[in-house]
């Protein structure tokens, strides 16, 4: 089976406004690095389509999804009402047209059809909380799939792991009560949001199925490798994922305006195969990624060319740009 691509210039719609960091730029940037790395063309493409309702409330409230329709359908704001996420007149479809597009991909991984998949969606999502959108984030894609697979699949045990240099107050509020969703993140700390401690573990049902590892800025890879290989791995000998989510944060990269940490292309790389192992043992590989964050464009298209290039098994794509 071959990696599944998502990839839709709707996603361009979503106006942000001049100069903003979070720009339709940004999937130009991935589009271009992906169709000149002469190998992407074995990549099967996955449609995206309009989330429902329906499938936004899966972790949105109504009133919630019912208050972003009217702000930006039938009051033309330029900025939600919820915190501190800007938007232009498409901004709603586009939002919906990247939920449904990743679960899209969920459906292509979990029914076999490709091994794993990249979904390069914007808005991001992983800010959203059931109620409130921050952060640049409207609704959360990440979320929305791991709930989207337990209850049209039958997927028990969903992991989500989370390499934005931002943490994903989002997702971990919408699954905190929630065993059957692991939630993992390497992040900056103190940076925005502020959330994301190493107390922070989960309540009732979701004791000890959040695991945050805050990093200072200036962090590289060797500790962010050691979150992963010894307090990622020994969690999921137990928890045993049947389907693993990335939300793949790419400014985590060296360079990038909105963080401080300095990994390369290469580490992405290495991060998505310790992933993709571990998806292995449990998940029959089963891995789907979800971009997030990211905003130096010429360093976000190489690294999603070296995170993609591991998920479809092809060597060293790209030479680091520093």
């Amino acid at each position: 089976m071959v990696t599944g691509l998502l990839l839709d210039a709707r996603f361009e719609a979503h106006d942000t406004g001049p100069g903003h960091p979070e720009s339709p730029g940004r999937i130009r940037a991935i589009a271009r690095a992906l169709s000149g790395a002469g190998w992407t063309d074995g990549l099967a493409p996955i449609a995206a389509r309009e989330a429902s309702v329906e499938e936004l409330c899966l972790v949105h409230e109504p009133e919630y999804v019912e208050l972003v329709r009217r702000e930006i359908v039938e009051e033309g704001r330029r900025r939600l009402s919820t915190g501190d996420t800007d938007v232009g007149p498409q901004s709603y479809l586009a939002a919906r047209v990247a939920a449904g597009g990743v679960l899209n991909a969920v459906d292509a991984v979990v029914g076999g059809r490709v091994r794993n998949a990249f979904c390069a969606v914007r808005p991001p999502g992983h800010h959203a909380t059931a109620n409130q959108g921050m952060g640049f984030c409207l609704f959360n894609p990440v979320a929305m799939a791991a709930r989207h697979a337990q209850r049209r699949h039958g997927i028990n045990r969903v992991l989500i792991v989370d390499w934005d240099v931002h943490h994903g107050n989002g997702t971990q509020d919408i699954f905190y009560a929630d065993g059957s969703v692991f939630y993992f993140s390497t992040h900056q700390h103190p940076w925005y949001p502020g959330t994301g401690l190493r107390g922070e573990t989960g309540i009732g049902a979701g004791k000890g199925t959040t695991l945050n590892c805050p990093l200072p800025a200036g962090t590289m890879m060797e500790a962010v490798r050691d979150a992963f290989r010894n307090r990622l791995l020994p969690a999921m000998e137990g928890f045993r994922p049947e389907l693993i989510l990335v939300s793949a944060g790419f400014d985590a990269r060296h360079g990038d305006p909105l963080g401080g940490f300095l990994l390369r292309d290469e580490d992405f790389a290495e991060l998505t195969r310790i992933v993709l192992d571990l998806a292995d043992q449990s998940a029959g590989g089963r891995l789907v990624s979800v971009l997030e964050g990211g905003y130096d464009l010429a360093g976000l298209g190489q690294a999603v060319l070296a995170h993609v290039g591991a998920l479809a098994g092809v060597t060293a794509p790209v030479p680091d740009g520093r």
